[in-house]
């Protein structure tokens, strides 16, 4: 019987099927979630429900900007919102890295290519994120204090060491033993195409422009959630502590970002200067428009890439 099944079809139905699961999971989260929106600015919920989606929009221009080959730009957003629930289901984005690249070499770029294209992608929206967060921080020194959870000598100049020592951490363990083989051939490819890009304007500015844009629409989002519950933070201080709390959050390689972004992001806009319970409730929001509401659609959109074989 299981074997008169074709495989293809199980496909299909597997991404929803650990979708299920994992709502029924954290459906105390996402209870929590929803809850705080129904006493929100719904004006601003959809802001941010609209910065979501532009987010994906600059992601696809990001991977557009890796190889000098026009992608199928309908296709490749549709794989930027399937990614995303995709990115659920394994630890460090592996999921969406797995999809995307299954997506290249389904439009023709050799295996080689595809993961040159995805290391390229990872180093442009690293250095923009890391180069966003140094530059706010430099600007705003004073703006992160983690109040009740650290002295008040603790400046911005302080989490950034932290951010940064995180960082170094993070590139330390991606360069031990087979992992810095592989990651410094695939580097090695990356900037050989990376040199070739940039000789294409349009597609150096894709590059840049999406990796610059996804994280500050990322961080709109939450500047609009905030003002939603009307979270009593400067808009430019939101912006500083998501750069912060992802950047710390992305030492531990939880699917999805669940539990570790979430804690990084209420520590951070206590730092911030709100108060503990606005926070939290801010980013149940947040996380609840962000993650939760896109993830069965996007199983369903997953689900059809793979039947249809685009990826």
């Amino acid at each position: 019987m299981f074997r008169r099944l074709p495989l293809r079809q199980i496909l299909c139905l597997l991404p929803l099927l650990v979708v299920a699961v994992w709502v029924v999971k954290h459906r105390s989260l996402i209870g929590s979630g929803a809850r705080q929106m129904f006493t929100a600015n719904p004006y601003w919920l959809l802001t941010a429900v609209a910065t979501t989606g532009l987010g994906w929009v600059a992601v696809s221009f990001a991977r557009q900007g890796t190889v000098l080959e026009r992608l199928p730009a309908r296709r490749l957003f549709a794989t930027q919102f399937a990614a995303g629930a995709a990115n659920h289901l394994l630890p460090s984005g592996i999921g969406a890295s797995a999809v995307n690249i299954r997506f290249m070499t389904g439009c023709g770029l050799p295996p080689a290519r595809s993961s040159a294209a995805l290391a390229l992608y990872f180093l442009a929206e690293a250095t923009a994120r890391m180069g966003l967060l140094l530059t706010l921080l430099l600007a705003f020194p004073e703006a992160l204090r983690l109040g009740p959870l650290l002295p008040e000598s603790v400046s911005g100049t302080v989490v950034a060491g932290v951010v940064a020592a995180a960082g170094v951490l993070v590139a330390g363990v991606a360069l031990v033993g087979p992992v810095r083989r592989l990651v410094v051939r695939f580097l090695r490819t990356a900037l050989a195409d990376a040199r070739s890009l940039h000789t294409r304007p349009s597609r150096a500015l894709a590059l840049w422009g999406g990796s610059l844009a996804f994280p500050l629409l990322q961080a709109a989002g939450l500047m609009a959630v905030a003002l939603a519950l009307e979270l009593e933070v400067r808009p430019a201080h939101v912006l500083l502590a998501y750069l912060a709390a992802t950047a710390v959050a992305a030492v531990v390689p939880a699917p999805g970002g669940i539990g570790s972004v979430d804690a990084a992001l209420v520590i951070a806009l206590v730092a911030a200067g709100a108060p503990v319970e606005s926070a939290t409730s801010t980013v149940l929001a947040y996380r609840f428009i962000t993650v939760w509401l896109p993830l069965i659609p996007g199983a369903l959109v997953l689900g059809g890439l793979v039947r249809w074989k685009i990826v």
